[in-house]
Formats: C-alpha cells, structure tokens, sequence
C-alpha cells in the first residue's frame, strides 16, 4: 500500500513512517512549509521551522523514500493566523492548533495522497482510528494518556478518517523513542514541541498587535460595574486568568468576561468563573451525524482539562449544549469542547459562551 506519512522533523512522524516502511507499504513523506523561512527566527516560534524541515529531509533520506515539501504559506496565513487574530480581538481564546489539524494539514495530506495515488495518510499524532462492520470510523484518545492528542483531532470527518492512519497512537512515548534510538534516527531525543509555531515565547498578544494594530485601551471592572483600573486591550486576557491582572485589589480576582466591542475586562471572585453548562457551534459529529436525543458524555472543555461527567442535547446539527454534573473553572469561548465515552471521540465543537442557552 503506499501510505503520504507527513513529516515534521520529530521523532512521533519519523517513528511512524519507519512504522509503516517496516510493515512493507510504500512511504512517501511530505512536509509543509506553514511560513516564510526568511522571517521565522524573529516572528515565529520553535515548531515547523526551517531546520525542521531540514530534519524531515535527512530522516527521509535515512529511511529511503522520497520526500516532498508542500508549501502552505497563504493557506496557513488565512486558515490558521487570520483566524487566530479575529478570535483574540473578538475576545474569544482560539485554538489554533486544532483548526490547523483539521482544516489545513489533513485536507492538504488527502490532497496529496490523491496526487501521489496514495491510499492513506499518516501523521505521528497520539490517537488511534478503528472502522466498526456498518463501515464508520471512529476516534479514540491515544494509548500513552500523557500524549493523547484526540482532543485537538475532533473537526475530522468521516472521509478524513477514512485514509488517516496513525501508527504511533496505539504507543506509548517511551517505546516511540526506543525505536528511533534501535533505527538510529537522528531525532530520538528531540525534544516535543511545546508552543504554537507563530507565537515565539507565548507571547499571544504581540501577535496580535503586530497583525492587527490598533488602540484597544479600555476599563477593567468589577462584577458590579466598578472600575477597577484600566488594559491595553483584550486580547491580552483570558477567562480564568489570575496573574499579570495588575490590579490590588485586596483579594485574588480571575478574569470572568471579555467584552471586546466595549473594551471591557470584568473580573471577579474564583465563584464567578465556575459554569455548570454551556453552548457550543461548528459542532462536529465523528460519526457524521448528531444522537436524535441528550447523551451521557465526558467533556473536555480544553486540551489540559480532565474530562467531566455531562449530559450534551443537540440544539442543530451543528450546536449543542452541555450540561456539567459539577460547576467548571473558566469556560472559556473559542476553546473547543470535545465530547467523549471513555476513550472514543463522539465529536465537539467551538464554545460560544457559558451558561444558558
């Protein structure tokens, strides 16, 4: 079978294409170029970089397969940055690897297995696909629980699932880098990258100075309409947030409403960011269509949060509302909610708003 298996550099994708040329398939690699190489030491981060790249291209080689680059600029530029900058200065918090999984890298990577007269792609990505008698797929979280990445894949449809292939996702991390250590891969002690690619130093806010700027400058209050001091805008906040408030308030204050068309920051005691429900839309359904009637569920409601018991009722085909059976900390619009039974994927969708419906 000959499998495009997308390579970043890392250790997890080369591990997989080594995965898949040791079970006889046919491997062609593929990297994408997300930005101008020119500028990505001062404007973007430690991920997807140009020695990256550089990487994929000797690890192909090592392996013996052909190896392409794909370049993405414009497309990740409007798909993943553009979007990134609106929901920051809308007041939203966005994820924007989980667009760039979905809507960028895996439609690209059918694209190219069709090109290539591919029948599957493989990326390096915790998570494991299985098809049931009745012909659907399904998604399940990783087997190595402190690597899972299911949460960031739930936007993929049937179609995608149906040619994707993740051969690192039944692993755990340690057994991927012992591979890589027996094969004699360069990378086997990378480091995993740990930040957004466009976002040196986590600096979100500066991205969106940079991309969008404007004066954003406006009051800080509290939960009953005081003025409490003043910010430079904010996309500099999240829900939840605790330090770097500038404010003394007293007692410890969160950040608990955004409102970006008011300029306003409102912020207030733990209990007023602590939600037993909310809504969501762009609701994706792994199994390509909605349950007819409210489901038991544990929901995630961000990539580091542990799954809680709830009951979801779809709303549309595209929304619903999720009901927790204890209150949550900082639910927050623009994260995803991600909605599972034990380890599969039933779907999720992007948080509008905490609360009522």
């Amino acid at each position: 079978m000959r499998v495009v298996v997308a390579m970043s550099g890392g250790v997890d994708s080369s591990v997989a294409a080594a995965l898949l040329i040791d079970a006889g398939h046919e491997v062609v690699g593929v990297s994408m170029q997300l930005y101008d190489q020119e500028h990505g030491a001062s404007h973007f981060g430690t991920c997807c970089t140009i020695d990256d790249l550089h990487d994929a291209r000797r690890l192909a080689a090592a392996l013996g397969i052909p190896h392409y680059i794909v370049n993405l600029e414009r497309r990740f530029d409007e798909v993943v940055i553009g979007n990134f900058v609106s929901e920051y200065a809308a007041g939203r918090t966005p994820i924007p690897c989980a667009h760039c999984n979905s809507e960028l890298k895996f439609s690209t990577l059918v694209e190219q297995a069709l090109g290539f007269n591919a029948d599957r792609v493989a990326t390096g990505h915790y998570a494991r696909v299985t098809r049931d008698p009745d012909g659907v797929y399904h998604l399940w979280r990783g087997a190595d629980g402190l690597k899972d990445q299911a949460y960031f894949l739930f936007a993929l449809t049937q179609e995608q699932l149906a040619r994707a292939w993740f051969p690192v996702g039944g692993m755990p991390k340690d057994d991927v880098r012992r591979i890589a250590r027996e094969r004699g891969l360069s990378v086997a002690e990378k480091p995993d990258s740990q930040e957004i690619c466009f976002v040196p130093d986590g600096d979100y806010a500066s991205v969106v100075d940079r991309l969008l700027p404007a004066d954003r400058a406006g009051l800080m209050i509290d939960t009953d309409g005081r003025v409490v001091g003043r910010h430079q805008g904010v996309h500099h906040f999240t829900i939840g947030q605790r330090k770097g408030l500038g404010l003394a308030l007293g007692n410890p204050v969160y950040v608990v409403r955004l409102d970006a068309q008011k300029k306003l920051v409102t912020v207030g005691p733990r209990s007023a960011i602590e939600q037993t429900a909310l809504t969501a839309s762009g609701v994706n359904w792994i199994a390509g269509t909605p349950p007819r009637d409210a489901i038991r569920v544990e929901s995630q409601i961000r990539s580091r949060h542990a799954a809680a018991p709830a009951r979801a009722t779809v709303l549309a085909r595209d929304r619903v509302r999720v009901e927790f059976d204890t209150p949550q900390l900082a639910i927050t619009p623009g994260q995803a909610v991600v909605l599972f039974r034990g380890d599969e994927v039933l779907g999720g969708g992007w948080i509008d708003s905490p609360g009522a419906a």
